[in-house]
């Protein structure tokens, strides 16, 4: 059984020999980058360095899949926000939105997708780096990509404060925008799925109970993720960061075929919740051990991952590229050492 035949096994919920190392967000890595002779900045505009660069976390490490996007902006942009990937930054500075698209109240009641949306901004390159990544590892790993939540994708183009208040004061309001994000969401999605991604984790991180209550959980964000869950075909994983045990069951219930939590989550907890047929991802903390810890205390993490009963080995968050590249590959060999033993 090689890695992409166990990562789809486990999404099939068929036995597998070990739980697999992998996630469905970020995980390209500066060792990669470096060792390719690319610049951060400069894979965000060129589809051949992003897969290549995407798949050396596999090559270098054992890592079991392959992810591209790289950032957080594929959607916002494409729907008419202005981005801005620093083209000439030196190390690690990620694309972030320079112009948002609606800028008061009034306007979120105008907006509309643009006409050609899965042709505008970097959808089409998205479309060709999953093809380039798919033909180069696409036999041994699974290959995934990545969608922003609607709510998450609404914080994008407009003020996530004034976002969070009309949730409270005009839910109605925000309701019919991420209706409409969710669309937008939808038609991405699509064009991933076209270009052969195996799987797709749709990231809700801004809705986090952290910020929302339960309640307002089910009756807002709840709707929309469910209409982009049920129009996706491929696996679908919905990852939520901060503290998810109190919604881990509204989580399923949105109708992903995983859940991914990271490590505010308590995953002993949430399998006792979800029973053992559910699929949990999770929760290994990204950066406070992933980047920053030693190895031995990387391996820790992993095997508590796995006693508290994860399904993967799965980084809570995009994985920092500075991780240093002994951590990362203690994390796939202990998952490999310790996970068949559950």
């Amino acid at each position: 059984m090689n890695s992409r035949e166990r990562v789809l096994k486990v999404f099939r919920k068929e036995p597998v020999d070990r739980v697999p190392c992998f996630s469905g967000m970020g995980n390209i890595t500066e060792t990669g980058i470096n060792g390719l002779g690319y610049k951060f900045a400069g894979i965000h505009l060129d589809a051949k360095q992003m897969a290549e660069t995407a798949a050396t976390t596999y090559k270098l490490f054992g890592y079991e899949c392959g992810v591209v996007p790289v950032d957080l902006c594929v959607e916002a942009e494409a729907m008419g926000c202005v981005i801005n990937v620093y083209p000439q930054a030196e190390g690690i500075l990620y694309p972030t939105i320079k112009e948002k698209l609606i800028h008061n109240e009034a306007e979120m009641d105008t907006i509309k997708l643009p006409d050609g949306f899965s042709e505008k901004g970097r959808i089409p390159m998205m479309r060709e780096a999953i093809g380039l990544l798919k033909a180069d590892i696409g036999n041994d790993v699974a290959i995934g990509s990545y969608v922003l939540g609607p709510f998450t994708l609404a914080g994008q183009i407009m003020e996530l404060n004034d976002l969070l208040k009309l949730s409270f004061k005009k839910a109605d309001k925000v309701a019919k925008l991420l209706d409409l994000c969710a669309d937008a969401i939808i038609l991405t999605a699509k064009e991933y799925e076209k270009a052969g991604v195996d799987f797709i984790t749709v990231r809700e991180m801004g809705a986090t109970s952290d910020v929302l209550s339960p309640r307002v959980f089910k009756s807002l964000i709840m709707p929309p993720l469910q209409k982009v869950l049920k129009a996706i075909s491929a696996f679908s994983v919905l990852h939520i960061c901060g503290k998810t045990n109190d919604i881990v069951t509204s989580m399923m219930e949105a109708g992903p075929t995983a859940i991914s939590v990271e490590q505010k989550n308590d995953v002993a907890e949430s399998r006792k919740k979800l029973g053992p047929d559910a699929i949990i991802f999770g929760n290994m903390d990204a950066y406070n051990v992933l980047v920053s810890g030693s190895e031995e205390i990387v391996r820790q993490a992993v095997r508590k991952c796995i006693d508290d009963g994860v399904s993967g080995v799965w980084p809570g968050c995009d994985i920092w590229p500075t991780v240093p590249p002994q951590n990362m590959k203690a994390m796939v060999e202990e998952t490999i050492s310790y996970g068949g033993k559950k």
